[in-house]
């Protein structure tokens, strides 16, 4: 029976953008749904996966003539197994105006340096990234927050049916352990999977070399190293700080978070929605999961993800900080399903900060009552996606 497809929210911007260049890049974490989407919405396009050793080798001997048997143009997955393919993709559609290729990638630096350098001007760049709450609740909209952060947000996990569990097993195994292997020369992958672990056990908070060096046993040097090549397969995403020119000492450090926080779940060891509940890193996984839904929207409107946080000396801290101009939208997020007139406090004293700038103030929590209390607006975080302005 084949698996059902669900309709992605960045169809109208990978539409919009393939109208205007003959060539479209779309990037994102291994099976974020990019095949699903690309064989979809381009079906008339032939279709080419550079996994397969066949189809590397076909295109690969003589890619002159591969591409000649194709003058209306292809989908090309995992392009980043054969980059040399992005010169002459330049040259077929500088060549032939009807031509429109298609190609995808799972890791952004690799890939996206050589399109950049390839294809300056003849491609569009998308990020794709799992299921998007919206998403999810096509096939499960009474999913609580403890459900969202155990099964992540993995496509396969909703349309297949899958166990959470096994899934994330596999996906690490499978695709996080191989491609970090590719890329770095990893002597002990136990000390790696450690690190790993530890990234999860900090999920939230801020981003310390120093104590991950100490705590898994390997160099600073060597853990950044790591972190660069978590940051560019889109396994871990660094939240930086917002820094303005007033007489403040900001942290200059990120805030770690996971593209997927089911992800982060598998390592941690959750094994259902009821350890989530207990578990003490609950607020950073809830945190987690909403920061992820606003780097969603951004990505799949086709804009870069302009997100930081705030915090000061003095621990005054908002969550997240997203500049529109000079303006700025602050968002204070709290996984109680109970509101407190004290989680307004951060917000507040940010809104003393910058008095002229503050628009669209958010508390996003767990709880189903959405409200105005004075000018900020209190929202459920299954609808942060829809609430966020651009």
């Amino acid at each position: 029976m084949p698996k059902k497809y669900i309709p992605r929210l960045i169809t109208n911007e990978v539409l919009a953008a393939s109208k205007e260049y003959p060539i479209l890049t779309i990037s994102g974490p291994r099976q974020s749904g990019k095949t699903t989407l690309v064989k979809h919405l381009f079906a008339e396009l032939p279709y080419f996966n550079l996994e397969s050793p066949d189809i590397l080798d076909m295109i690969s001997v003589d890619t002159k003539a591969f591409l000649r048997q194709y003058p209306q143009g292809a989908v090309i997955d995992e392009i980043q197994r054969f980059p040399e393919l992005l010169s002459y993709l330049q040259v077929a559609v500088d060549e032939n105006d009807k031509c429109k290729f298609v190609i995808t990638g799972s890791n952004q630096f690799s890939m996206l340096e050589k399109v950049t350098q390839s294809l300056a001007g003849r491609t569009a760049i998308l990020k794709l990234l799992p299921f998007s709450i919206d998403e999810i609740s096509i096939l499960q909209p009474n999913a609580t927050a403890d459900e969202l952060i155990y099964k992540g947000t993995l496509p396969s996990i909703y349309t297949e049916k899958r166990e959470p569990l096994r899934a994330y097993r596999n996906y690490y195994e499978t695709y996080i352990e191989r491609d970090v292997r590719m890329l770095i020369n990893i002597k002990d992958i136990s000390l790696f999977k450690k690190f790993m672990k530890l990234c999860a056990g900090h999920v939230g908070q801020i981003f310390n070399a120093s104590q991950l060096a100490n705590e898994t046993g390997v160099s600073v040097n060597t853990i950044k190293s790591w972190m660069s090549v978590l940051e560019t397969s889109f396994i871990v995403y660094l939240l930086p700080p917002w820094y303005d020119n007033i007489k403040k000492r900001l942290i200059k450090s990120p805030k770690l978070f996971f593209y997927d926080v089911g992800l982060a779940s598998y390592l941690l060891g959750l094994r259902n929605p009821m350890h989530v509940q207990r578990d003490p890193l609950r607020g950073g996984l809830f945190e987690n999961l909403v920061i992820t839904e606003i780097i969603k929207k951004y990505y799949n409107s086709g804009i870069a993800a302009d997100i930081f946080f705030y915090r000061d000396k003095n621990g005054n801290e908002v969550d997240a900080v997203l500049p529109i101009s000079r303006d700025l939208i602050p968002i204070e997020i709290k996984s109680s399903e109970t509101f407190h007139s004290g989680f307004l406090k951060s917000i507040l004293y940010f809104q003393k900060l910058y008095p002229n700038r503050i628009i669209y103030p958010k508390l996003v929590y767990g709880g189903t009552e959405e409200q105005n209390t004075g000018k900020i607006e209190i929202i459920n975080f299954k609808n942060i996606y829809r609430n966020i302005e651009l």
